[in-house]
């Protein structure tokens, strides 16, 4: 069985990118459109691996880690931020709030599967 991924981003381009690149890769992708949307989907589904963008509306994505980090459930669940940020102080905060690695785009495809791997084990 693939792993699940659930991808996390505002932008419509890069989630389109995104689900393509990681189900040519044999994995099984669900999207959602902002961080309330992916806390709730993330809440509701089972996913190894969650792949979140940082700055979106409704909820941003070091929140929506803060929030899911505080159920047992999903502590051991990578997170990856693919985003344009790249403040070393950004990055400090994700880490604090629980993320695994960052990525930021435009990203690699290549990159985007092997951390992929990296994190899931496969």
């Amino acid at each position: 069985m693939s792993a699940s991924i659930l991808t996390v981003d505002d932008s419509a381009s890069i989630r389109m990118t995104t689900k393509i690149t990681l189900s040519n890769a044999g994995y099984k992708v669900t999207e959602a459109v902002d961080g309330l949307d992916g806390l709730n989907k993330a809440k509701s589904g089972q996913f190894d691996l969650i792949v979140t963008d940082l700055n979106m509306p409704n909820m941003n994505g070091i929140r929506m880690i803060e929030e899911l980090r505080k159920s047992p459930a999903h502590t051991g669940i990578p997170i990856i931020f693919l985003t344009t940020e790249s403040d070393a102080d950004m990055k400090a905060k994700a880490k604090a709030a629980g993320a695994t690695g960052w990525i930021t785009k435009p990203f690699d495809p290549e990159t985007l599967v092997k951390i992929a791997r990296k994190v899931l084990g496969k």
